[in-house]
């Protein structure tokens, strides 16, 4: 059998089960794509920016069974990646980055995109393999797909030799793929433990992550046997139904909602379970953990990196949970009634906060989201960018199914949520799909629906106006008073709309909002990706940015607290 290396590389992408790539053709790269062409399962996708294509592989990953794929032009290619292969790096996301690379044949220097492109991506990758023979094609890609999703998964990289995807030579046929990757199971005696320390806690509590989105049920019954409220991280929100009596909210400390405030109050045991206890997952590390954790996760390495640990378990998320009710019975425990009931009063509370007032020259977000949540289904797909409407989306808008609320995290990059939302939408076509978007993040990536309507895909995207890079100029107009680079030029969105081939709305005031949310719903059926452009007011902060801000001003030294508010104080009142 004489092959290119580029059919065996597709063949090898078959087999691990991508379903599309996204990415731009290049000299380097075009018998790949010429080979995706022919496939009867990938369908590769032509983007706009490959930091884009990295972006839209990350959601196919968040949002489906299978990895998603970039398959890109080396250097300047692999650059512009490179943000959306770090945001998958530290959310812990699977994904396939496959890269032409310069002839290795020639024995020629200076050749074209010549770069060590494995010290490149070296930070922002689990692995990086250089393939330069025809019979390492399909192995290497095998591999980068076990490491990818081994563990807490993460990017590979592979680039491979223009000579080899050119050329033909003899070859073996290509082996299936047999998966080698396997989730360790929790130690036995260890799950007894956290049983007897959950039983015997007061106050226990639950804190899921991404890492638990695969043990919703289990996790669900865990909470009901012991009657804990649940907190999440941000980006493990959609982890614990909005819906269920225990779930409280984003985290569990100042810089929470109340119903998680006052819920975890005098917590003495806490599950924390597919969680790093990361700056934004604890709200700069503001969380009052107790004592008695419980610290459950596939990666070892997270174990006591800012909270200590009383029991940590290695464990696939699912494999412990069953194992825990296995241990302690699935009945439940009568419900303790003042948490359950000062849950929902706290929720109902903190709801008519933002919605007690209605505003006719803009749009209140407690309105918008308490509208749109009555007009998306439960398995809606929501995607947020990063910036002050994430935390809204995250305090006011009810999610209900594992893995369908996405946001970049930890990397936290701006211009997520567009090219993440068609690719959620593209690998999810019967499903709505939304996004959050403030104005700066979409001017970073708001020409990718130039993609959306050449394939047909119809997200519609919320872009929240507010002519400000929202959460930053928050955090300067108190302490700085000047707004320094946080106010944008004037833009008219509906010209990007026009540009792009998108439907436009524009959303003025809370009046509007019922007939134009519905409406732009209603539209995105037909097959156009819509823009919806929501004149917002930002002025009441969220809970987490009203508590970020107190948390980290406590911890500075008391000089250094006088010197800030004596600088606040003189630049508010004499300029």
């Amino acid at each position: 059998m004489r092959r290119s290396g580029a059919w065996l590389a597709v063949r090898a992408l078959e087999a691990v089960g991508v379903r599309y790539t996204f990415g731009i053709p290049g000299v380097h790269n075009t018998e790949i794509y010429d080979e995706l062409r022919a496939s009867d399962q990938i369908e590769p996708i032509l983007v706009t920016h490959e930091q884009n294509a990295a972006f839209m592989a990350d959601a196919v990953s968040r949002t489906t069974g299978s990895i998603g794929c970039a398959v890109i032009v080396p250097a300047a290619g692999t650059t512009n990646a490179m943000s959306g292969i770090g945001e998958a790096y530290l959310d812990g996301i699977p994904m396939l980055v496959i890269s032409g690379g310069i002839r290795r044949d020639t024995g020629k220097a200076y050749q074209l995109h010549d770069i060590d492109q494995r010290k490149l991506v070296a930070a922002v990758t689990k692995a990086a393999f250089v393939v330069d023979r025809h019979e390492h094609v399909v192995d290497t890609i095998y591999r980068a797909y076990d490491i990818a999703t081994a563990g807490e998964p993460g990017p590979v990289f592979v680039e491979i030799a223009s000579d080899v995807l050119l050329f033909v030579e003899d070859c073996e046929p290509v082996r299936p793929y047999q998966p080698s990757a396997t989730s360790p199971d929790p130690d036995p005696e260890l799950v007894a433990k956290a049983a007897g320390m959950l039983a015997a806690a007061k106050r226990p509590g639950l804190y899921l992550g991404w890492g638990a989105r695969g043990a919703s049920a289990e996790l669900t019954k865990i909470a009901e046997r012991f009657s804990a409220p649940v907190a999440t991280t941000l980006q493990g929100l959609s982890v614990f139904d909005a819906a269920h009596p225990l779930h409280t909210g984003m985290g569990f400390g100042p810089s929470a909602v109340p119903a998680a405030r006052n819920a975890f109050n005098g917590c003495d045991c806490l599950l924390a379970v597919g969680v790093r206890f990361s700056e934004l997952g604890t709200a700069s590390y503001g969380l009052p953990v107790p004592q008695a954790l419980i610290h459950v996760d596939i990666n070892r390495g997270v174990f006591d990196k800012n909270y200590p640990a009383a029991l940590a378990i290695e464990a696939d998320a699912q494999r412990f949970s069953r194992a825990l009710l296995d241990a302690v019975g699935a009945s439940a425990l009568s419900p303790r009634s003042s948490v359950v009931t000062g849950i929902a009063a706290d929720k109902q509370a903190y709801r008519k906060q933002w919605t007690a007032r209605t505003r006719d020259d803009k749009v209140s977000p407690g309105i918008f989201f308490r509208e749109l949540s009555q007009k998306l289904g439960e398995d809606a797909f929501v995607v947020a960018d990063d910036g002050n409407h994430t935390f809204l989306t995250a305090e006011l808008l009810p999610m209900h199914r594992p893995a369908h609320f996405i946001s970049p995290t930890d990397f936290n990059c701006m211009g997520y949520a567009v090219p993440a939302a068609i690719a959620t939408k593209l690998a999810n076509p019967d499903e709505q799909v939304v996004a959050i978007v403030g104005d700066g993040g979409f001017l970073m990536s708001g020409l990718e629906i130039i993609t959306a309507n050449k394939y047909g895909i119809a997200p519609v995207f919320f872009v929240f106006n507010d002519g400000e890079l929202g959460q930053i100029a928050q955090f300067q107009a108190v302490p700085l008073k000047h707004k320094t680079c946080t106010v944008l030029g004037d833009v008219r969105f509906e010209g990007i709309a026009k540009a792009t081939g998108a439907g436009y709305f524009r959303l003025e005031n809370d009046a509007a909002v019922p007939d134009v949310l519905g409406a732009a719903l209603d539209e995105a059926k037909l097959g156009k990706p819509i823009i919806v452009d929501v004149n917002i007011d930002y002025s009441k902060k969220s809970a987490f940015t009203e508590g970020v801000i107190k948390v980290n001003f406590s911890r500075f030294p008391l000089r250094q607290k006088a010197r800030l508010v004596g600088r606040a104080l003189k630049r508010h009142t004499i300029g």
